[in-house]
């Protein structure tokens, strides 16, 4: 009795197990359980975790109460324990991209998921550790996944091109894998086993069912069919399935047998993902070997089909040994890969080849790589970082090695035997060496380099080989300190980008970029061969490793390898976009060995094998001691300078000249240092520019670049930091600061040919030569004060200061004698008795004076004294220009200037004291600048002239001869200057640049220089031709030759508008009267000439002259005379009027040939004459007084007077006069506002909007001036406008009233009364003319257009009486009618009209086909809102053209009408992008028409492959539809991801951009357009509707190549593109393509 209780009571207690089932399900945000309560009668939810990225997988290990999810935007495995701690833990963080499928094996204490986008099935400890591919090859979108530990079993669905559903070993063992399910199949989402029946249960999201069968896909049953929106995730629980949907949000369930009691279990669900069973019923502990001591195995214990029903297994990348159980250790042969934003080692042990991020932070763009196995660290370049960097291969002591002077470091090599480091730069031009650990650097290749690339390394040989890919391509070799230099290849090679060296077969291997091949040849140059020529597009990184060569390919995205000895066996390892460099190597170990690997070869520093024996060498800087193995730092050392170098020699050990790797030294002239701070600076005669680097060769960079001709001698004044320079050309000696700032000039009258310079700090002098008629040496305070000339007789060059026994010294180039005199020009006296053959630079040191022969090509010494003990220093140079001392003893000294720079804001200047006879100083200003009170400040200049050259910009002030003009530092203005402006509020000058027809601005000092009106395109739609600004309004005025207009943009950037401009307009010059609001132009339309004045805004237009002109050039005004001036350029001669047009007379006609600008300052009038190459000026009321300011100046291009006074109280300053764009001076004190043309003004008079886009037939709606709705709408009882302003103030009308069409109500006897009595005439419509047979006339004797009106449901009589009487029988109770007979000719009009109506429906059809065809699964033409559904985007390019158009869009919204969105409407219609373009789909996130399903280029041709035929929705894309606002993680690494395009099979990847390829023909590349959006408004009734449409742009960054397009979330569009995790991601940020040798050389 007692077992029959027990029996009830565990039947009672099942039965209640039976109605408590708990679902686990993923929600985007956050994981739940459901309880649904007892007979589920309640539903209870908990929240395990929340706050989550983007959860979609889910599943659980019960008995350990762990649940795992994937995050599908972090790309993350992470777990927490239910426990309510919500606590998380990353299980996996890298190398995951769309984790979509994720499963516990609740036996084994493993974790299996799938990823979508690597299509790799994975497992790992449920730590984490341990983690291995089991399965990817013949994988294409692996999703769901399910275990049964119990059998070793794994079954996953693939809906890949060929949808299935496979099984295989939980093992990774291929014996066992077979697919089950490949037929009538399309989407396969869901998957859950039945473990007590074993059936395989899955849910199909495109056909919309949910079957099942046996483990091996026999016995397959339909569960249920239909009523399946879109399932998802699918499981089990005793005899009830569960599954999610996200159509309907929520959760349904059925019964497993026949699909009965279908039912919605739990609903509203923000975005239900994966579910599970919540329950120990659904892993049953089962005993397995693996629970025993691991099974034995080392690493991984996985269950298995077959007995002992587990296997050993490694992690990813290691081989099982031959025991079957024990894992190496570690991968021994790797590739490692430098992709964009990372390093990812690859295995080579094992086939799968997958790829390990090495966790590394701060890689911008990695390029070259290498690896050190002895130490073994990674090394790798950064371009953007302009870095090299190491760490270990798990990421580990990461630093930076090489971080200064390194310019696009795109080469690195190593060698393992001396523990040096080699690096190619091509930004320098330089092959560089230092330590590995980046010590002792050193430059052993730096000239006739043009674009080095790759470099490899022999150190067994003693070779080093490197690839050039410059002008003359070429390989070349050299000995490892960069001696012994030779070419081995130069013929029928173009972009080499790759080398690398077979040690045991001697051979070199190449890869061309260009010519698309590798290559192989001896090491000595020989035996030449093609190894491989077919589908290299564009080979780069390359590397040899054993019996094989690697190589990435850019445009293939792929990493492949081939035999290195025959070509064949060719395999690609892997495709991924962004590949760099990469390096195949052995983990640890490198064999070979010499002198150099025992203790560095005895070296201090560097040590280098050469095929003749080792080296030592010592880094820039040092010196390397008689023992040839010790380097010391020099105390001394001479420096001197070539044509193309600069070099140093020895003082102290050897004579051996070592030259400074400078960049960018084409003709080196005058030397100098700086001691404090080890700087060199040096004049180049070829670039005229003065610039300055370290002793070491880095932080080159230009002091003095603007103004200079032929900078012939410079010193450095090391006491107050400020450096002296002349010019030869300019005859002027002028000083700055040693950054090339505050410059000023300090001598310039008297000069005829200035060249050398010294300066003696201390004492406050400054003396140079010059090669005038009478040359000589002068003296002068170091201010330009006090000059005296203490020398005459021959040019004297090379002068230098003995600071000890104050004695100057100098070359005779006249004599070809070194004398000497003290520093008054006293007690002169010849050095060098004999004749020098030809001496040229001079130096003293000590006891001795070096000098340089250009005769003997050599460098010599002598005693400075007596001129004895003469000795060869160097021979074998040609043409030493300058030649110094860097000792600390050449720079001794002091003056108040060296503390605080004396107090001067500027410039401190040493002197001598007129009074005591010490040493004085005194503060000086920039070029123009004026000394305060306080003498220590200054104060900039407000009253001078600019003028432009052909590329520079000067300044010039009135009083010109007491100051000389100065160019302005503007590096931009480097071009072709037309014109000028000058703002001196900002105090920037604002120029024309012809030659790319834009307009730039700068700070005049040169800061901040930028393009201020740029001209995009590659067609520039404007041209800019002369500007004007008005200080009050802060605007500019400018007039545009391409489109003949006159633009207003103000000065902050904001356009304003065109205010002048049509047929009868070509405006060129400009000027304003800014006082009285007036602009004048010249108008040079058709062959006449003229002169026009008009208000800011256009109005109040007049032509001031148009007789006796010829051809027309500058003008300009003078507001305070009120007049205007203006060149005749044919007539030669200035005029000049009143503003009136009165008072025309000519001011100028002698002295004119063609002058180019005209400005007045003062009582002055200015003109530059670019024929005549000066600049000069007259009274501007008389014309007389003609005098040239300055002579000689060619390329002049204008002239602009700044320091005018303004008007205190002008209306328009401050905020535009209240204006929102045009404030006008009346002249009075008053101003009035005014819109460009394209505006109009507001009531309130101050404000411009759009103008009114309705006709008078048209209602506007409040709200929105361009939305009209037709007036017959108005007051209908039905909202047309957004607003609703439609139906507001509507009057009412009643029975006894008519109401007209625009709502107005009048008496009903005034209907028809011959008189307009409606203020639209709508009175007097159909009272006369009689109907037409096709209309039915209404009581009111209107017309409609209806054969059968009545009681059709529609009122269409304005009193209508055609329903009327509609609910009375027609005809009498109890009489049959009689049918009436129809005429022939009636039933042939019916017969043809309905013949006709099918013609124009087939006709339609045809046409909308053609326009745009259908698409498999293509949405619905008007577009797809976010929410799925349909809006009504009407796509323009399918109305037709311009007729159709119109007949949908009104106002505005025309597509004749649209206005243009930039308001500097200088394009007049002829730009190519108009903005009646076809129009795009809204929701689209490519911009893609909704009508195609392809990207198309501007040619129609695709710009990539299709896409994938088959990928169902995922995850990822559903969060981009539903919830990408909410939750994607901006941080995340989706939103940086590279594009991975999806292919179908067999096809060849896209092209890549022309950039990698200088556009070859086998490599096109095609722009995208930028596409508009437009939105709509809704439709109205039958066919009365409006649609909205405004533009915008959307600008996309280089990309490889445009993504594919992603489908909406619209079932019917699902068969052609639905969403899925990679396609949805690659929408994200797609980095742009890597450099190439196209652009980099650039």
């Amino acid at each position: 009795m007692a077992r029959l209780w027990i029996l009830v009571f565990l039947c009672c207690l099942r039965a209640q197990i039976r109605a408590l089932p708990e679902l686990l399900f993923a929600n985007r945000k956050d994981i739940r359980i459901i309880n649904f309560g007892l007979n589920n009668e309640s539903t209870t939810t908990t929240t395990v975790i929340d706050r989550l990225e983007d959860a979609a997988a889910v599943d659980f290990l019960f008995s350990e109460q762990l649940i795992f999810w994937t995050d599908v935007s972090i790309e993350m495995i992470k777990r927490t324990r239910f426990n309510g701690s919500q606590i998380q833990e990353d299980i996996i963080t890298s190398g995951l991209t769309a984790p979509d499928g994720l499963a516990c094996d609740w036996v084994g204490k493993k974790i299996y998921w799938t990823d979508t986008e690597t299509n790799r099935i994975e497992v790992s400890e449920l730590d984490g550790t341990s983690r291995k591919v089991l399965y990817w090859k013949n994988l294409d979108q692996p999703r769901a996944i399910v275990l049964h530990p119990e059998n070793g079993l794994l079954f996953w669905t693939d809906w890949g091109e060929v949808p299935k559903i496979e099984r295989a070993g939980m093992d990774g063992s291929e014996m066992y894998r077979m697919v089950i399910i490949d037929t009538n199949i399309y989407w396969p989402n869901g998957l859950t086993l039945d473990y007590e029946e074993s059936k395989l249960y899955w849910a199909d999201a495109k056909y919309s069912y949910i079957h099942k069968c046996d483990f091996d896909g026999d016995n397959r049953v339909q569960v249920l069919q239909g009523s399946l929106p879109h399932p998802f995730a699918l499981t089990l629980f005793e005899d009830m399935l569960f599954w999610t949907d996200w159509e309907t949000h929520s959760i349904h369930a059925c019964n497993k047998l026949e699909g009965e009691d279908l039912r919605v279990v739990h609903e509203n669900i923000f975005s239900p993902m994966d579910m599970h069973s919540f329950s120990a019923l659904r892993q049953r502990e089962v005993s397995r070997p693996c629970d025993v001591n691991n099974g034995g195995c080392s690493h991984l214990c996985l269950m298995a089909p077959d007995p002992p029903l587990f296997t050993c297994a490694c992690p990813t990348g290691v081989r099982l040994l031959n025991d079957g159980v024990t894992c190496a250790d570690g991968a021994q042969d790797i590739l490692i890969l430098a992709r964009r934003r990372d390093i990812r080692k690859i295995s080579l042990d094992t086939p799968d080849y997958t790829d390990i991020v090495v966790p590394l932070d701060d890689i911008q763009h990695a390029v070259a790589i290498d690896y050190d196995p002895i130490d073994e660290f990674v090394y790798w370049t950064d371009d953007d970082v302009k870095a090299i960097q190491r760490a270990k291969l798990d990421g580990s002591e990461s630093e930076y090695i090489i971080t200064s002077d390194i310019d696009h470091p795109d080469g690195i090599a190593i060698d393992w035997i001396a523990r040096n480091l080699y690096w190619t730069a091509t930004g320098t031009d330089r092959i560089e060496v230092s330590r590995l650990n980046g010590t002792s650097r050193k430059v052993i290749i730096s000239e006739d380099l043009d674009e080095p690339r790759a470099i490899a390394i022999d150190p067994i040989s003693g070779y080093m080989y490197w690839s050039d890919w410059g002008e003359t391509p070429k390989i070349e070799r050299a000995y490892l300190d960069g001696s012994g230099r030779s070419v081995l290849i130069n013929t029928s090679v173009s972009w080499p980008n790759g080398i690398a060296i077979d040690y045991m077969g001697g051979k070199i291997y190449w890869g061309d970029g260009k010519e698309d091949r590798i290559e192989v040849v001896d090491m000595d140059g020989r035996n030449r061969r093609v190894l491989v020529d077919d589908r290299i597009p564009h080979i780069f990184g390359f590397s040899l490793h054993g019996d094989y060569i690697y190589w990435t390919d850019w445009q293939r995205r792929t990493i492949e390898r081939v035999n290195k000895h025959t070509g064949e066996d060719r395999q690609m390892i892997m495709e991924k976009p962004d590949v760099m460099g990469l390096k195949a190597t052995s983990v640890k170990g490198k064999a070979g060995h010499n002198p150099c690997g025992d203790n560095n070869g005895g070296c201090s520093h560097l040590c280098f094998f050469l095929p003749t024996g080792i080296i030592c060498s010592c880094p820039i800087g040092y010196e390397l001691l008689a023992d040839q193995q010790t380097c010391i730092i020099p105390e001394a050392f001479l420096l001197f300078s070539l044509a193309s170098d600069i070099r140093r020699i020895s003082l102290e050990t050897n004579h051996n000249d070592v030259q400074i790797p400078l960049t960018g030294v084409k003709e080196a002239g005058a030397l100098d240092f700086d001691i404090n701070d080890n700087r060199i600076y040096w004049s180049d005669f070829d670039s005229k520019t003065i610039s300055r680097a370290f002793l070491n060769g880095s932080g080159v960079e230009n002091v003095i670049e603007f103004g200079l001709n032929f900078p012939e001698g410079m010193a450095i004044d090391w006491v107050a930091h400020n450096i002296y320079f002349s010019d030869t050309l300019t005859n002027r000696i002028e000083v700055a600061r040693l950054d090339g700032s505050a410059r000023r000039v300090l001598v310039w009258e008297g000069l005829q040919a200035p060249r050398s310079i010294a300066l003696h700090p201390a004492e406050g002098y400054m003396y140079w030569s010059d090669f005038s008629g009478q040359s000589q040496i002068e003296r002068a305070y170091m201010d330009g004060t006090h000059r005296k000339v203490i020398y005459k007789g021959g040019r004297a060059n090379g002068l230098t200061i003995d600071y000890m026994e104050k004695r100057l010294y100098w070359t005779s180039l006249d004599t070809n004698t070194i004398e000497s005199a003290d520093l008054y020009g006293g007690n002169r006296q010849r050095v060098i008795p004999d004749e020098l053959p030809h001496p040229f630079g001079l130096t003293q040191y000590q006891d001795y004076i070096y000098w340089a022969d250009w005769s003997t090509q050599s460098i010599e010494r002598a005693n400075k004294t007596n001129g004895q003990n003469r000795t060869l220093i160097q021979d074998g140079l040609e043409y030493v220009l300058d030649i110094l001392v860097f000792h600390s003893s050449r720079q001794s000294g002091w003056n108040e200037c060296a503390v605080d720079n004396g107090g001067c804001q500027y410039l401190c200047l040493s002197h001598p004291n007129d009074t005591t006879g010490d040493w004085d100083y005194v503060c000086e200003c920039p070029t123009h600048y004026t000394l305060n009170e306080d003498l220590l400040t200054c104060t900039p200049p407000d009253t001078f002239l600019l003028f432009s050259q052909k590329n520079t910009i000067s300044r010039m002030v009135v009083d010109y001869k007491l100051s000389p003009d100065v160019v302005l530092p503007i590096y931009s203005s480097r071009k072709y200057t037309r014109a000028i402006e000058y703002d001196a509020a900002e105090k920037r000058v604002y120029w024309i640049d012809g030659r790319a027809k834009t307009i730039r601005r700068s700070y005049d000092n040169g800061v901040q220089p930028e393009v201020f009106i740029p001209n995009y395109g590659e067609q520039q739609v404007f041209s800019p031709y002369d500007m004007a600004i008005d200080p009050y309004t802060r605007t500019l005025f400018w007039t545009c030759s391409e489109t003949n207009m006159i633009n207003i943009t103000r000065l902050d950037g904001t356009p304003v508008g065109v205010v002048k401009g049509d047929d009868n307009q070509k405006p060129r010059a400009i000027a304003l009267i800014p006082e009285k609001g007036l602009m004048f132009w010249t108008n040079v339309v058709r062959t006449q000439h003229k002169i026009e004045r008009a208000s800011y805004d256009g109005t109040e237009h007049t032509v001031l002259f148009g007789d006796g002109l010829g051809e027309l050039g500058p003008i300009t005004t003078d507001s305070a005379s009120e007049t205007l001036f203006w060149v005749d350029t044919l007539l030669k001669r200035i005029e000049s009027a009143h503003i009136s047009g009165s008072d025309r007379r000519t001011l100028v006609e002698d002295h004119i040939l063609y002058p180019i600008g005209l400005a007045v300052l003062g009582d002055f009038l200015y003109w530059v004459d670019k024929q005549a190459e000066i600049i000069a000026r007259v009274n501007k009321y008389t014309g007389d007084g003609w005098e040239r300011i300055q002579g000689e100046t060619n390329y002049l291009t204008d002239i602009q007077a700044v320091g005018m006074p303004l008007q205190a109280d002008h209306p328009c300053v401050g905020d535009n006069g209240g204006c929102s764009h045009i404030c006008i001076a009346m002249g009075d004190g008053q101003s009035r506002c005014s819109c460009p043309l394209d505006l109009v003004l507001q009531d309130d008079e101050s404000t411009c909007g759009d103008p009114p886009t309705c006709s008078t037939k048209e209602f506007t709606c409040v709200s929105d001036s361009n939305l009209c709705v037709p007036l017959s709408w108005r007051c209908d009882t039905d909202y047309d406008c957004d607003d609703h302003s439609d139906e507001e103030d509507c009057p009412y009308c009643n029975k006894n009233q008519f109401r007209c069409e625009n709502g107005q109500c009048i008496d009903l006897i005034l209907r028809c009364n011959a008189k307009n009595d409606c203020l639209d005439d709508t009175d007097e419509k159909f009272c006369t003319a009689p109907c037409q047979p096709s209309q039915f006339k209404c009581d009111n004797n209107q017309c409609v257009d209806k054969m059968i009106p009545e009681c059709d449901g529609v009122t269409d009589c304005n009193d209508s009486s055609d329903e009327k009487n509609c609910d009375e029988d027609p005809e009498e109770p109890g009489v049959v009618s009689k049918p009436q007979e129809m005429s022939g000719a009636v039933i042939g009009s019916i017969v043809a009209l309905i013949f006709i109506v099918f013609i124009a429906i087939g006709l339609v059809i045809i046409w909308r086909h053609c326009r745009c065809p259908a698409q498999p699964g293509a949405s619905n033409a008007r577009g797809v809102t976010d929410n799925g559904q349909y809006s009504t985007v009407l796509m323009v390019n399918q109305l037709g053209g311009r007729d159709s158009s119109n007949k949908y869009l009104s106002g505005a919204a025309r597509c004749s009408n649209l206005k243009s969105t930039n308001l500097h409407s200088c394009t007049n219609g002829k730009s190519s992008s108009s903005s009646c373009g076809g129009l795009f789909e809204r929701a689209h996130p490519t911009g893609a028409s909704s009508c195609s399903s392809e990207m198309m280029s501007v040619s129609g041709n695709s710009n990539y492959p299709k896409e994938t035929l088959n990928p169902p929705p995922s995850p990822v894309t559903d969060r981009s539809q539903c919830m990408a606002d909410l939750y994607y993680s901006p941080q995340s690494p989706t939103a940086s991801r590279s594009y991975r395009h999806y292919k179908m099979r067999n096809i060849p990847p896209p092209p890549t951009p022309c950039s990698t390829d200088v556009c070859e023909d086998s490599e096109p590349y095609v722009k995208t357009p930028h596409h508009q959006k437009h939105h709509a408004t809704r439709r109205k009734r039958g066919n009365k509707y409006y649609t909205n449409v405004t533009n915008f742009d959307i600008t996309y960054e280089p990309e490889p190549y445009p993504p594919p397009p992603t489908p909406i979330m619209s079932d019917n569009n699902y068969e052609s593109c639905p969403p899925s995790p990679s396609t949805e991601r690659s929408f994200f940020n797609p980095y742009p393509p890597p450099p190439s040798p196209a652009t980099d050389s650039t």
